[in-house]
């Protein structure tokens, strides 16, 4: 069984290619036995595979999970250091679905205009941009990558978890991936709602699960280095 990995952010710089070709002897194995068999093969690299998450099938799979060579996997990093990849073909999705990721600028009030409803007597929108200093040090740019399938499917179950609490509320995320400079947009979360309690609530809900479930990644870039940073929980 030949199973193909796909890398992302400052793991491919670190394993020098974006998709692994792992030759097993077996037809199954799980996620675990799959990530100790990667940290024998690539010893050096087990403290950046060890925290890693596993996607099957662009979805967080869990530990005892099942792999097959017919399956879509991807190696998730928490967090890693790196450079970054090519993403000039990474805007896929249309303007007009709720759930954007793009490497256009961002316009708040496209993404707001989604969420408008009649019935609806409050709206609200939260935007993400790239700040000069972080913890002292100054920020020349951000640039983003992310796993864009998968990306989609995570904020369409934001969405559904949202419903299941405040149901009723219409949201619109739009990301952007690429290079994002000083005081631009990287993010825009638009929540419209019948009272304003709940417009409130589901957007700080929204924004803290993205940064939780999304498999997006971001390089600081500062004037003396960079450094890949994410802080996916996984399943």
């Amino acid at each position: 069984m030949v199973l193909k990995v796909m890398l992302f952010a400052g793991l491919a710089e670190r394993f020098g290619t974006p998709l692994l070709h792992v030759n097993l002897a077996v037809e199954q194995i799980t996620v675990d036995a799959f990530k100790e068999h990667l940290i024998a093969l690539y010893p050096e690299q087990s403290s950046y595979i060890r925290p890693c998450f596993m996607a099957i099938n662009q979805a967080y799979a869990g530990s005892e999970e099942f792999l097959e060579e017919s399956d879509e996997l991807a190696l998730i990093p928490p967090v890693s250091g790196g450079q970054d990849s090519d993403i000039s073909d990474n805007s896929a999705e249309e303007t007009s679905s709720p759930f954007v990721i793009t490497t256009e600028p961002i316009h708040p009030d496209e993404v707001l205009r989604k969420v408008m409803h009649n019935d609806h007597g409050a709206s609200i929108s939260f935007v993400g941009t790239t700040r000069e200093f972080t913890a002292g040090l100054r920020t020349i740019k951000l640039e983003y990558e992310c796993y864009i399938p998968m990306a989609i499917k995570t904020l369409q179950q934001i969405d559904d978890e949202i419903q299941q609490q405040w149901a009723g509320t219409c949201v619109a995320i739009t990301h952007r991936i690429g290079p994002v400079q000083i005081g631009e947009i990287s993010v825009v979360i638009a929540v419209s709602a019948p009272h304003r309690e709940m417009c409130y609530s589901a957007s700080k809900y929204a924004i803290e699960r993205l940064k939780e479930i999304v498999p997006i990644w971001k390089k600081e870039v500062w004037e003396d280095g960079s450094e890949w940073k994410g802080s996916q929980m996984g399943p």
